[in-house]
């Protein structure tokens, strides 16, 4: 027995003695420690970026290391000398927490459990006023944008929301930034039937109501498809994420073009005026231990004057042709999101979901025709469009966390289908005669998106790397019904099929220390149309292309001090022709300007140079940019005639070269606790190349055009104010330099939108009235130049509007 007890003390003792050696070891080895972590929300759990990461001595809470999260809500600390610290977590509109730290000696990284930060409050009398961050992101590459902020255009669709919002202009329907339309739109991170696969639509009637807040990308990393120029635009859709029952509801009225801004040309229908608009809103949500299940519906209702352009044509030989094309439509678009989020563990979360949408449009349009003095009408156009847009979407995302904060792998797959059933119902009214057509257009979308995500978090950084899998099949159908005295081209009409198959790869990596922030990433894509034609086609045959290429993206950045940083990007994108743009049957929603597609359309492809900086103190901040974008094989849509017709052909073709260079400056600033404003200014040179095209519809023909440049720009002044009592208040400027477009250019707009709001009910309940375009002053106008015409055009569309709304939290 003594000698057993003997050789466990002899044991005992070289174990201790060898635990001392590899301690003191390790103490000298891992004299500096790096600590991660993650910081998030304690109400919802979700990840809470550029929080305020602060390291102090816990004997005299002297600075030790400091740092800011991630857009992961990921950070880390690095050169932490063993001992015992206070680690310091704070954001804007949330409570600091303190915790102490032990910083030991045996490990030279150290995964702290994660932050969860609480968020506050100050109330005011009856107002609730949280903390808002700053829109410009500390990357410099996205622009966050909150709806609730945009009172002078609440109550209204996206599209109206989005022409208040700084860098963002709007025109013939479509979002531009810095002057390009080329932009790709999604939906929570997402392409969609609802705004578009390739060119954006339907922004117009999308409630904003449904909408929580607008992010801007101008330069996308490589995790983004290529598609789109100009940048990226995601609408971020409203999901509750607290404990038990809670939700919204909301009502909004409004009334529109409230007198007539330009009388009539005699012999048609009234314009529309006093055009009702009404919202209602509806979103719940029940979260309880690990399951979350949400609820969006919107439903948008307008009568609206969508068109009133009046048109002066002048012909070589003389000819004056007068008219005017007025469209009143009736919308109704009711939007539908739901699902479920599944918190399977600390590691795992499955989200289901799906979304519906149905736009019916009815338009009653009068399009007559005179001669250069309007006594003698040659010709009246009117039509009757009823159409019908159904999506529907199902989604599945899954999420595996691995121990690491950060470490993720995402999984999703999206189907989409979308039907557009349009028929359009003419009368053709002569000086001798009388004509009637018909049409009906039958278009089934359906759409398979597939992609892998992969996040792992480095010592400086982390990688990113991933797959997508994208398969598109549009097949449409397009069946002429010529009446009597058609002048309908009924053999441009049958079917076609469009297909899609879009595999890509791609690879970021991220760095970032004390100073220098940088991003290396790369995207591969391969693509293949085929677009089939029916055979039996008057002039279009069946086409297509593949490519395989390779889409850099770039961004480095240097933070000179804690108020001052600037960025360089560098990125290389795609435009892909979109089905509507190849599409081959012709439009005549316009009588005497007729629209046709291009299937030997290809892509044009641009490259894009940015520098940023950005300027911030106590109450605002200055972003200024200066960028340039070269595009090759330009997309654009040309105007010609041919020999014996004064009809017009607008037909999308590739035009070459084309340039894009500006600079860009946000100033946001608080004056007071009473007044703040967000002064936006963008100065650009657009210029198109020379070029001549052979058009091939309706017959073969030749377009010619000079090479055109202007210096255009916009200004854009958000005035915000804060009143006694729960009030606030927003006035807007906006003035839109003259710009060329294709063959042309366009003058001049201004105008001005206005916006109140009340807080009720202890900030559950919400008031709001607006006006947009107060004086009246926007108006379209245009001056196009083809070969052997010219015309001018004035669009005085319905653009003021007075809306009153009420919002109620529960």
């Amino acid at each position: 027995m003594k000698q057993i007890v003997a050789l466990l003390i002899a044991v005992t003792s070289f174990t201790v003695a060898h635990a001392q050696q590899v301690l003191e070891k390790s103490t000298v080895q891992f004299n500096s420690v790096t600590i991660s972590g993650l910081v998030r929300s304690k109400t919802d759990k979700t990840t809470i970026p550029y929080a305020n990461l602060v390291v102090k001595n816990e004997k005299d809470s002297g600075f030790i290391a400091g740092t800011v999260s991630n857009d992961q809500g990921r950070f880390s600390i690095v050169g932490i000398k063993p001992g015992s610290y206070v680690l310091e977590a704070s954001y804007i509109g949330f409570d600091v927490i303190k915790q102490p730290l032990f910083i030991g000696s045996l490990s030279a990284y150290l995964d702290i459990p994660p932050i969860e930060l609480i968020e506050k409050s100050t109330t005011l009398s009856s107002v609730t006023i949280l903390a808002k961050s700053s829109e410009i992101d500390s990357r410099m590459d996205k622009k966050t944008y909150s709806l609730a902020d945009n009172v002078s255009q609440s109550g209204g669709s996206v599209l109206q929301s989005m022409q208040n919002l700084p860098g963002v202009t709007v025109q013939d329907g479509k979002v531009q930034l810095r002057g390009n339309e080329k932009i790709t739109v999604l939906i929570d991170g997402k392409q969609t039937a609802l705004t578009g696969f390739g060119s954006q639509t339907g922004l117009d009637n999308i409630p904003a109501s449904a909408i929580e807040k607008i992010e801007i990308i101008n330069n996308p990393s490589s995790k983004y498809d290529a598609n789109g120029n100009a940048g990226i635009i995601n609408i971020i859709m409203k999901k509750e994420r607290r404990e038990g029952w809670n939700g919204k509801i909301g009502l909004t009225s409004g009334l529109g073009s409230l007198w007539v801004r330009k009388q009539n040309l005699p012999s048609i229908r009234p314009q529309y005026t006093f055009t009702p608009k009404i919202n209602p809103s509806l979103s719940l949500n029940y979260r309880k231990n690990k399951v979350n299940v949400f609820l969006q519906a919107d439903n948008l209702y307008t009568e609206t004057l969508n068109k009133n352009e009046f048109v002066t044509r002048n012909y070589e030989d003389g000819t004056v042709i007068n008219s005017q094309l007025k469209r009143n439509r009736n919308t109704n678009f009711l939007t539908t999101k739901a699902g479920v989020d599944w918190n399977m563990n600390d590691q795992n979360t499955l989200t289901v979901s799906g979304m519906y949408g149905s736009e019916k449009i009815i338009d009653r349009g009068d399009q007559p025709f005179f001669n250069s003095n309007i006594s003698q009408r040659l010709r009246l156009w009117q039509f009757l469009e009823d159409e019908l847009k159904t999506t529907a979407m199902a989604t599945a995302s899954y999420q595996h966390r691995f121990s690491e904060p950060g470490h993720l792998l995402n999984a999703g797959f999206n189907y989409t289908f979308h039907r557009e059933d349009e028929q359009y119902f003419y009368d053709n009214y002569l000086q001798t005669s009388t004509g009637t057509d018909a049409f009906k257009l039958l278009s089934d979308e359906q759409v398979y998106d597939f992609n892998l995500d992969y996040i792992k978090p480095l010592k400086y950084g982390r990688i990113e790397t991933g797959i997508k899998l994208r398969n598109r099949i549009i097949p449409t159908d397009m069946e002429f019904r010529p009446g009597v005295n058609s002048v309908l081209d009924t053999d441009a009409g049958g079917w076609a099929d469009y297909k899609e198959l879009i595999p890509a790869i791609y690879g970021n990596y991220i760095f970032e220390n004390a100073k220098w922030e940088a991003e290396l990433g790369l995207r591969m894509e391969y693509v293949k149309i085929r677009y089939e034609v029916n055979p039996g086609h008057s002039t279009y045959k069946s086409d297509g292309y593949s490519y395989t290429k390779p889409f850099p993206n770039v961004r480095l950045a240097y933070k000179i001090d804690e108020k001052n940083k600037i960025s360089a990007f560098f990125n290389r994108r795609v435009d892909r022709p979109n089905e509507v743009d190849i599409r081959i049957f012709p439009k005549y929603d316009d009588a005497e300007i007729i629209k046709v597609g291009n299937p030997g359309l290809r892509p044009q492809f641009t490259s894009s140079l940015e520098l940023g900086y950005k300027y911030t103190w106590n109450n605002g901040f200055l972003y200024t940019a200066i960028y340039d974008r070269v595009s090759t094989g330009t997309i654009t849509r040309i105007s010609n005639t041919v020999p014996g017709s004064n009809l017009i052909y607008a037909i999308f073709q590739n035009v070459g070269k084309s340039y894009n260079s500006g600079l860009e400056a946000v100033w946001n600033q608080k004056v007071s606790p009473v007044y703040s404003f967000n002064l936006n200014g963008n100065i650009y040179a657009n210029e198109i190349d020379g070029f001549v095209v052979n058009n091939l519809y309706p017959v073969p023909n030749i377009s010619i055009s000079p090479s055109q440049s202007v210096i255009s720009g916009n200004l854009k002044l958000n005035n915000t104010f804060r009143f006694a009592k729960g009030w606030d208040g927003q006035l807007t400027g906006v003035y839109l330099a003259p710009d060329i477009i294709p063959q042309g250019k366009i003058a001049a707009r201004f105008s001005m939108d206005a916006g109140l709001k009340k807080s009720l009910q202890k900030g559950r309940g919400e008031l709001f009235f607006n006006a947009s375009d107060l004086l009246g002053t926007m108006v379209i106008k245009r001056k196009i130049q083809g070969t052997g015409f010219n015309y001018i055009s004035d669009d005085y569309y319905e653009t003021q509007v007075i809306r009153l709304g009420y919002s109620y939290k529960f």
